[in-house]
């Protein structure tokens, strides 16, 4: 039923794994493909290393408390930790989130909940050199300033 469906480009919900509403599990969970959320999760939640279009989906009465670090990540439920996705963060508007949220792409839908932070995923920032005293460039105003900080961003 679950094994074959792997069809995630196609805006379809891709399940390799289910964890039932009735179930509980106290634990860290490693998965690849798609692993859908109906139960409850006391652990991490991580896609395993190597795995391509790791996809964590958490139903609307779906609950994780622990980080999440996957690919692309569905919550409907709710998610009490950090979320780290390498692709994409969609919370539906079921959605409550207590933890940060690390991202390239995110579908934030209204009603979602979000207590914590959206951070980007990007290349960190180039550290600014600091002012040296000069006085050449004594009188100038911030020219000088303006031109240290031109070369640093090129």
């Amino acid at each position: 039923m679950f094994g074959n469906s792997k069809s995630n480009r196609d805006g379809q919900l891709v399940v390799d794994a289910l964890i039932g509403n009735q179930v509980v599990i106290r634990g860290d969970v490693e998965f690849s493909g798609g692993l859908y959320v109906e139960g409850r999760i006391h652990g991490k939640v991580i896609a395993a290393e190597g795995a391509s279009g790791a996809t964590l989906t958490v139903a609307e009465h779906g609950v994780i408390e622990g980080e999440i670090r996957a690919q692309v990540v569905v919550i409907s439920g709710r998610l009490d930790g950090d979320v780290h996705a390498t692709e994409k963060v969609e919370l539906t508007p079921s959605a409550r989130v207590n933890g940060n949220v690390h991202y390239q792409v995110v579908e934030m839908n209204a009603g979602a909940q979000l207590n914590g932070r959206l951070i980007h995923a990007s290349a960190p920032m180039a550290a600014l050199p600091a002012p040296e005293a000069d006085d050449a460039d004594a009188g100038k105003g911030d020219t000088a300033a303006r031109r240290k900080l031109a070369e640093a961003m090129a």
